[in-house]
């Protein structure tokens, strides 16, 4: 079942519904029990976000070769499903989407295992959309940089001193470097011209940058049933987001004595930190981040080529804004 945010956008949900059942055939792991938690994982409601950027950039193009376009975008889906069972061995993260973690039930040794054999798995599907050198250089390129940013991520584990900048840098790298990809790759492979193309990647990262800043702000917004994870699991791991780092700024001396405590902050800690960041605005100050952010992204798509699928582009970026959906 496609999710509801795409009743919106029919095409895109017509080739999103086709896609479902293509990626539940494409994954074939040698462990039957983790084959199928991660189907689970596939089938739990995730909004296919990336796919259905790629498709609406393919828009942009004259080569519509749908068996071209589904390999495509089930590289990008399970490019990154493998990101988020790595996310979770890293956060030790019980639930994603609600469905219990591949760690959590068969231990972190195979839930690695299970994410690096869906990178293989995204490497077929890239094969079958191109054997250009360049392009398969781009995927390495853009794989590398997602993973360098989960390691970003651990070097900046429980410091205090976890600047703004640090933080771009990092999502830049995991994220929001993978909404580029999902962007670009939907112009290149429908043969869109090379303005549209470097179009389509600043356009990503923008959107990619602003909704990880929206998923932070949700964390400390207790909303688990809109992020479908424990709340204030980041925190609890060590992983201090815009909302707390924009807080922090000009009361470090309120937050010390939580933090100092690092993995042994009990839950009580964990919500008065929680309620600190949003005593000194800073979920507010994340927020007014984000949609500087998604404004950037919507003058983006006002450079593209006036197409309808135009309109259709803001209308989701607008809609992610809220994350309601």
């Amino acid at each position: 079942m496609v999710h509801k945010l795409w009743h919106q956008f029919p095409q895109v949900e017509a080739q999103l519904k086709a896609l479902q059942p293509y990626l539940m055939e494409t994954v074939k792991l040698p462990n039957q029990p983790i084959q199928d938690q991660v189907l689970a994982l596939l089938q739990s409601g995730g909004k296919l976000l990336r796919p259905g950027f790629f498709y609406l950039f393919s828009e942009f193009g004259d080569q519509h070769d749908d068996d071209l376009l589904r390999a495509g975008a089930a590289s990008l889906e399970l490019l990154h499903v493998a990101t988020l069972i790595h996310d979770d061995v890293i956060d030790r993260s019980p639930l994603r989407r609600g469905v219990t973690t591949i760690h959590t039930l068969y231990g972190s040794r195979n839930a690695v295992y299970a994410g690096d054999y869906l990178f293989t798995i995204y490497f077929k599907e890239v094969l079958k959309t191109t054997h250009e050198l360049a392009a398969l250089q781009l995927n390495v390129q853009s794989m590398r940089d997602i993973l360098t940013g989960e390691l970003e991520q651990m070097k900046l584990s429980y410091k205090r001193t976890v600047t703004e900048e640090d933080y771009f840098h990092e999502i830049s790298g995991k994220t929001a470097r993978l909404f580029w990809l999902s962007c670009r790759q939907g112009a290149v492979l429908s043969h869109s011209d090379e303005t549209v193309t470097q179009l389509a990647g600043e356009i990503g990262m923008t959107i990619g940058k602003a909704y990880q800043i929206l998923d932070d702000i949700l964390d400390y917004d207790g909303q688990s049933q809109k992020t479908q994870k424990p709340v204030l699991e980041d925190l609890k791991s060590g992983v201090y987001s815009l909302p707390m780092i924009l807080a922090m700024k000009d009361a470090k001396h309120a937050f010390k004595p939580y933090l100092a405590k690092k993995g042994q902050m009990t839950a009580a800690d964990l919500q008065a930190v929680s309620q600190l960041v949003v005593r000194y605005d800073g979920v507010k100050k994340a927020q007014a981040k984000a949609s500087k952010l998604t404004q950037q992204a919507l003058n983006l798509i006002d450079q593209l080529p006036e197409l309808p699928v135009k309109a259709d582009l803001k209308q989701l970026t607008l809609l992610l804004l809220k994350r309601d959906e």
